[in-house]
């Protein structure tokens, strides 16, 4: 199926800060078509998006649940995981290794117990620092008799959560990793 690009010339609205804000302040806005919105399946009644800058580009997509995506994306590679505090679920995470994006579902608000903390809409690399930070570090001395001992071939963070499941010494926190399609 071919999808041709609707493109479309706007302006940006440029408005005056009100309230709070500082002396100069701006707020900026862009119109998009009802045609558009409608097709993103957006509505008064859902209006909750996701947006992301890549330094060239603005991306916005509709927010959507880890059940949707999984099922919309379910050609795509999809890592699911669980990370726990003790037996508390805290934050269930969807990694699509295929279009290099995470959506994640937070249990808790206490940011602590949060795999992302605070960022409640972590990206790719913010995903990749998770994982990487709940195992042993990639310079650490007596890494290849590690990963010896977990029949591990190369240094992947997600294969050794898998054996791990992501256990560190400090904290009470672990990954579960619940589903995983390659």
């Amino acid at each position: 199926m071919v999808i041709l690009m609707d493109k479309r010339k706007t302006k940006l609205i440029v408005n005056k800060s009100g309230g709070t804000s500082s002396k100069g302040g701006k707020t900026y806005r862009v119109t998009i078509p009802n045609t558009w919105i409608e097709q993103l399946g957006l509505s008064e009644d859902n209006r909750s998006l996701n947006i992301s800058f890549d330094g060239d580009k603005i991306i916005i997509k509709p927010e959507i649940s880890l059940s949707e995506y999984s099922k919309k994306y379910s050609n795509n590679h999809l890592v699911k995981l669980n990370f726990y505090n003790n037996q508390t679920l805290c934050t269930a995470i969807l990694a699509d290794y295929t279009e290099k994006n995470i959506i994640i579902k937070n249990f808790t608000d206490n940011t602590l117990y949060r795999a992302f903390g605070a960022n409640d809409k972590p990206d790719w690399r913010d995903y990749l620092s998770f994982l990487e930070d709940r195992v042993i570090p990639r310079t650490r001395a007596g890494l290849r008799e590690y990963l010896n001992t977990l029949g591990i071939d190369e240094y992947n963070p997600l294969e050794i959560i898998k054996k791990t499941h992501g256990k560190m010494a400090e904290d009470n926190q672990w990954i579960e990793v619940c589903g995983y399609d390659s």
